[in-house]
């Protein structure tokens, strides 16, 4: 569940995880209090075992108004606590970095604001029994995203999404091992 980065993943060369049963339910633009709205529908009524919740970089850019970690965060908490009531198992991926390597990106999603959720999702996960998916340590250099990894800034390419396969199937793999 997410929004266009999530959205994206498979558009490429490189596919969305094939041969496995995983659903791709990224939309482009989406805010963390859209992906709540839509939690029912696109993640309880399916019943998967696992969801991987990928959101917060909208938020950032204001995409449906001013975002504050707070709220992003509580639309976090939500999500989360709705996936454990239904018997899902909740992985939180981090906030993943931008450059300006292509045109000005860090003016709406700031590298400190990205970091400073980052570090509240960890924690969140700890504190929730969930798993945190660190897509942002696998992109960046510097507080930046690696520009041969991105086809625009903030999209992953063909290359990134590679990174973030490996990350993700670890996460949900850790994740269907909890009790």
């Amino acid at each position: 569940l997410g929004d266009e980065i999530t959205e994206m993943w498979g558009r490429g060369e490189a596919k969305f995880f094939p041969g496995k049963p995983f659903l791709n339910r990224g939309i482009r633009h989406q805010t963390t209090p859209q992906m709540l709205v839509r939690f029912r529908q696109d993640v309880i009524s399916l019943k998967p075992k696992v969801v991987v919740i990928q959101g917060g970089s909208s938020d950032l850019a204001g995409y449906s108004g001013p975002a504050t970690q707070g709220t992003i965060s509580e639309n976090f908490m939500s999500m989360t606590e709705l996936a454990q009531a239904n018997g899902i198992r909740v992985v939180l991926a981090s906030v993943t970095p931008v450059c300006d390597c292509f045109k000005i990106l860090t003016d709406r999603r700031p590298p400190g604001r990205i970091i400073g959720i980052n570090g509240w999702l960890k924690d969140y996960a700890a504190e929730s029994g969930s798993v945190y998916l660190d897509y942002y340590s696998a992109l960046v250099e510097g507080r930046a995203m690696r520009k041969e990894l991105t086809v625009d800034g903030l999209i992953p390419n063909d290359a990134g999404y590679k990174a973030m396969a490996s990350l993700a199937e670890q996460a949900i793999t850790q994740a269907l091992g909890q009790k």
